[in-house]
C-alpha cells in the first residue's frame, strides 16, 4: 500500500492549525481535527533543523537555517492544488527516523520490486533457452524459481534473498550443461519509501501551505 495526495488529504481533511510558537525560525506548529487524535501531528523548527512529530511517526530533517525555505523550494514549481514532494533529496536530509517501526527507516523492503527482477531474470532465461532447453525444462525452470524462491518472499527481505542466493537449476541437453543461478542480485535496489514516510512528506508540504495561507490572512493571528 502507498500513499498518494488525495489519500493524505482525505486524512487531514477536518484538521486545524495551532500555534504554540512563533519566534523567528523557532516555530512549534499542531495540526489535528478537534476532540480526535488521528493522524494528529506537529512540526517544530529551530535553526538547520525541522522535525515532524506524530500519529504516524516522527522525522527530523535538517539542510538550511529555515527549513520551511527548504520545503517550500519544490511547492514552487507546483501546479496549482499539488501538493509537490521530493522523497528522494528529502529523504538524503533525514537525521533521524522513528517510524513507529522497528526498523526506523524512511524506506522498507518491497516484495513488488523483487518480485518483478526474479521475474526478469526467469524470463530471460526461458527466451534465450529456447534452443538450449526442451519445452518440458523450461517448464521445470519456471516451476523451480516459483517452488524455490517466490512462495518465499512474504517470509521476509532475508528470506527471500537467501533462498534467490542459494537458487541452483542445471539442465543437461546433449551436448550442453546449463546451470541457472541469481547473479548479481546486489546490483538491484528492492527498496521502497514507506507509507508513513510519504504520508508524513505530504504533511510538510501541506502544513507549511496552511501556514503560509494563514500568514497572509491574518499575520498578526498566526505571530500571536
Amino acid at each position: 500500500m502507498t500513499c498518494d495526495q488525495q489519500r493524505f488529504e482525505r486524512d487531514v481533511a477536518s484538521h486545524e492549525m495551532t500555534v504554540i510558537r512563533e519566534d523567528g525560525v523557532n516555530r512549534h506548529l499542531r495540526f489535528k481535527k478537534s476532540g480526535s487524535s488521528s493522524y494528529w501531528f506537529e512540526i517544530l523548527t529551530w535553526p538547520n533543523a525541522l522535525c515532524l512529530h506524530g500519529d504516524m511517526g516522527t522525522y527530523v530533517f535538517s539542510r538550511l537555517t529555515d527549513m520551511f525555505e527548504f520545503f517550500r523550494t519544490d511547492q514552487k514549481r507546483a501546479n496549482e492544488g499539488e501538493l509537490r514532494i521530493n522523497l528522494g533529496y528529502w529523504s538524503e536530509k533525514l537525521q533521524a527516523v522513528d517510524a513507529n517501526s522497528r526498523k526506523g527507516s524512511a524506506t522498507q523492503f518491497s516484495a513488488e520490486k523483487f518480485t518483478r527482477v526474479i521475474n526478469e531474470y526467469r524470463l530471460r532465461w526461458i527466451r534465450d533457452g529456447r534452443d538450449a532447453l526442451t519445452k518440458e525444462q523450461r517448464r521445470e525452470l519456471w516451476e523451480a524459481v516459483n517452488d524455490e524462491v517466490l512462495r518465499y518472499i512474504e517470509d521476509g527481505e532475508h528470506a527471500a534473498y537467501q533462498h534467490a542466493q542459494d537458487f541452483h537449476w542445471a539442465a543437461i541437453p546433449p551436448g550442453r550443461h546449463h546451470t541457472y543461478v541469481f547473479e548479481d542480485l546486489w546490483e538491484h535496489n528492492f527498496e521502497e519509501y514507506t507509507f508513513h514516510f510519504i504520508w508524513c512528506c505530504y504533511a510538510i508540504a501541506w502544513a507549511i501551505r496552511q501556514y503560509d495561507a494563514a500568514k497572509v490572512e491574518s499575520p498578526a493571528a498566526v505571530a500571536a
